[in-house]
């Protein structure tokens, strides 16, 4: 079960390797690291779920785990209370096997979606998912 709030992310390609913030939120998601934002979608069946995920980027910086910017990713994976794994593959790169451990941070986020804008900023500007606050 994919429980609403913060999760930390360690992602891998034979590409590379990265580490970024996810926020999970009433079936929808957003998070990022620092150079890519995503944001997308899941859905549970029991301790399994699938995902849709389009990444962008925000930043300069370091190549994507998949050498290239901007890709849609379908993953699959199975949850516990604390933790979740998933695999799949992106559109764009479909010879590079995605995989990603979840941890939670934090939980019981009181916030929904609908509270912030399309950057991720909380729309009263006094809370964002990734300042800590």
């Amino acid at each position: 079960m994919l429980r609403n709030g913060s999760y930390s992310a360690w992602f891998r390609t034979p590409q590379g390797k990265g580490t970024g913030v996810i926020v999970l939120a009433d079936a929808r998601m957003a998070g990022g690291d620092t150079v890519m934002a995503y944001t997308g979608s899941y859905v549970e069946d029991g301790d399994k779920f699938t995902a849709t995920i389009a990444t962008q980027r925000h930043t300069q910086g370091q190549p994507s785990v998949f050498g290239i910017d901007n890709v849609d990713l379908t993953l699959t994976g199975k949850s516990t209370v604390t933790t979740a794994s998933c695999s799949g593959i992106a559109k764009q790169a479909p010879g590079l096997t995605f995989e990603a451990p979840l941890s939670v941070l934090m939980t019981n986020v009181s916030r929904t979606f609908e509270d912030f804008d399309s950057d991720g900023w909380s729309k009263d500007w006094q809370w964002h998912p990734f300042s800590g606050q």
